[in-house]
């Protein structure tokens, strides 16, 4: 079983910075693509930034230049870099993975970190 788990949220001033991580834990996997998403209170989940297992980054126009999406390809770990911060950032953000896993047959599937909370005060 893989298990991906963020850490790294909190309170913050509007203006401060947060860095998130995400880590992968398991047995016999690989990972390929990565990405951070949000969900505010009474809107839908929505992708903040990805990064695949070369280096290549997309962002969300909302968060270009603010924020910066790395990855710890050894420690199987997500970082989410954010900088700026807006009260419009706060929300739960979740790592996503699209993670092989080896047993008898291999299978990919999507995983999902529990979520961690960003709340921006001024």
């Amino acid at each position: 079983q893989v298990q991906l788990v963020e850490s790294g949220g909190g309170l913050v001033q509007s203006g401060g910075s947060l860095r998130l991580s995400c880590a992968a834990s398991g047995r016999a996997f690989s990972i390929g693509a990565m990405g951070w998403y949000r969900q505010a209170p009474g809107k839908g989940r929505e992708l903040v930034a990805t990064i695949t297992n070369s280096g290549s980054t997309n962002y969300a126009d909302s968060v270009k230049g603010r924020f910066t999406i790395s990855r710890d390809n050894a420690k199987n770990t997500l970082y989410l870099q954010m900088n700026s911060l807006k009260l419009e950032d706060t929300a739960v953000y979740y790592c996503n993975a699209r993670i092989t896993v080896y047993s008898a047959v291999y299978r990919i599937d999507d995983y999902w970190g529990q979520g961690t909370q960003v709340t921006v005060f001024s």
